[in-house]
């Protein structure tokens, strides 16, 4: 590298730092919407309808970041006003939490915003997304810890089809890999948290999120 490539190595580092490969990543942005009712913060959750992708699951409202998007904090206003039908200008974002990368291959910008409680008793939810809302105050959460499970991740370099075939996915033996790579790999534990209420179980993206949103409460 002679010295004008390293001038220009220099320049080109990032400034600010970012998620590495994002753009290999599902981006996405979601909005934890609080409420105060009567004295009370509460948390405003959807559930998702039955018919979509995920349906059924409890989470907050939010999606997939896109082209039209200024910003990641757009794309979560943008999905609470088509989800929920809830205005801009009747949320008041308070902050933004630690970007999460999911092991299901996600990134998730989550947002901390206020609601106008006269926008809650409007709301227009698309009901081909939300089957229906939930307010549930902080304190539950804060007062009844999550129950504690785990999964177990493993990276599988083939897999065997309908037809009993095996498909290779990454040539480990092609590429002279060293044996422990020829068969699945990593067995890497998650931990995934769980909370009840009311008939209802959040857990996944959803329940990393407010974990991460009681350390602050």
């Amino acid at each position: 590298m002679n010295k004008k490539n390293f001038k220009t190595f220099i320049k080109n580092l990032p400034l600010s730092t970012d998620v590495m490969g994002r753009d290999r990543y599902f981006n996405s942005a979601v909005l934890i919407p609080l409420v105060k009712i009567e004295g009370e913060y509460y948390l405003l959750f959807q559930k998702r309808a039955a018919n979509i992708r995920q349906g059924g699951d409890i989470c907050f409202p939010g999606g997939g970041y896109e082209d039209c998007d200024k910003s990641f904090k757009h794309t979560a206003l943008r999905e609470t006003k088509e989800e929920l039908g809830i205005k801009k200008k009747d949320i008041k974002i308070l902050g933004q939490l630690d970007t999460y990368v999911a092991p299901i291959g996600a990134v998730i910008e989550p947002f901390v915003g206020v609601i106008k409680k006269k926008a809650i008793d409007s709301m227009i939810v698309d009901a081909s997304e939300v089957e229906r809302t939930l307010l549930i105050p902080m304190k539950f959460f804060k007062e009844n810890p999550p129950e504690e499970y785990t999964l177990k991740y493993e990276v599988h370099p083939y897999s065997i089809n309908e037809e009993g075939e095996k498909e290779v996915h990454f040539p480990v033996e092609e590429l002279g890999l060293p044996e422990t790579y020829h068969k699945p790999w990593g067995h890497k534990r998650h931990k995934v948290w769980v909370y009840k209420y009311d008939g209802e179980v959040i857990w996944g993206i959803t329940a990393v999120i407010i974990n991460d949103l009681l350390k602050r409460y």
